[in-house]
């Protein structure tokens, strides 16, 4: 079976490749990839290669029946970069495996992980690359997992607001974070906070993109509060209002996705209540920090 790599979206040329089938889910963003088992030890150079400009074209790749070891979705993560560890698992206390985050709900829980549009971890010097999130159980129904294309968020506002937004700065502060889930940062905990481009590019392609988010981002740099909180509640509600920059992953025990954190913004819908989800995220390292995009003439 061909898999026909269509590089409609601009800065993206693909080819075939034998025995991969990759099915856009929307023309913005997200695919399926069948024919592939990633639980192997030992992962075959051609494959990642074949998976790669799938990864920059798409910007979400789903996997379905996958059931890999922990090391092995390392493995799987470790072939685009080394393993990012989450802030909240850098501390000496802590105790556990500091290359998986966990992510789990339950009957107890009361504040659902990631139930907001958010890209990950955007407090660090160099956010991470992307997320490989395994998902181990799942409720009888929802819990699916919304993403947002961030070329397009930015490529789908008017020029005015893509002039003015280009020479801004906006702080990110993963303290917000926290108290969202309303944990109080510890003073002998290395909290990030770090000022990036509202409008960077991509570090691959070139293509601008939007990089403020709801969970991480507090204030646009140099402006009056309320300028700065009107400023990033539009360009939050443009994100989470047009459906057109979206697709919709419905998950199920054993599927895995792929991210590109660099380029999409995600929301875990949290409508399962009382019902279980559980998953393991491998996290990627970037590579460089955010760079300021060209402002349009």
């Amino acid at each position: 079976m061909l898999a026909h790599l269509t590089g409609d979206r601009p800065g993206v040329t693909l080819g075939t490749v034998q025995d991969l089938d990759i099915d856009p889910i929307s023309p913005a963003i997200g695919a399926e990839v069948r024919g592939v088992d990633l639980a192997v030890d030992r992962l075959d150079g051609e494959l990642i290669d074949a998976i790669r400009p799938a990864f920059l074209d798409h910007h979400v790749l789903v996997f379905r029946d996958q059931h890999p070891t922990r090391e092995q979705h390392k493995n799987l993560g470790r072939a685009f970069g080394s393993l990012h560890v989450h802030p909240s698992q850098r501390s000496p206390r802590f105790r556990g495996d500091r290359e998986i985050f966990v992510v789990e709900s339950g009957p107890e829980t009361r504040l659902n992980n990631g139930g907001l549009w958010h890209a990950d971890v955007t407090c660090d010097e160099v956010p991470p690359l992307g997320s490989i999130l395994l998902l181990t159980d799942a409720p009888p129904n929802g819990g699916d997992t919304l993403f947002a294309n961030m070329h397009l968020a930015y490529e789908t506002l008017s020029q005015p607001i893509r002039r003015m937004l280009g020479p801004l700065t906006a702080v990110h502060d993963q303290r917000q974070d926290l108290r969202r889930y309303g944990y109080e940062p510890r003073p002998d905990h290395d909290h990030p906070v770090n000022h990036h481009p509202v409008v960077t590019v991509h570090p691959e392609t070139g293509r601008p993109l939007l990089f403020v988010n709801r969970a991480f981002t507090t204030a646009i740099d140099g402006l009056a509060e309320h300028e700065s909180q009107a400023l990033l509640e539009l360009l939050y509600r443009h994100i989470a209002e047009q459906p057109r920059l979206q697709c919709r992953v419905r998950w199920e025990p054993g599927t895995m996705v792929l991210w590109d954190n660099r380029c999409t913004q995600h929301h875990a819908v949290w409508d399962y209540h009382p019902h279980h989800r559980r998953g393991e995220r491998v996290t990627i390292e970037g590579t460089v920090r955010p760079a300021p995009a060209p402002t349009p003439s």
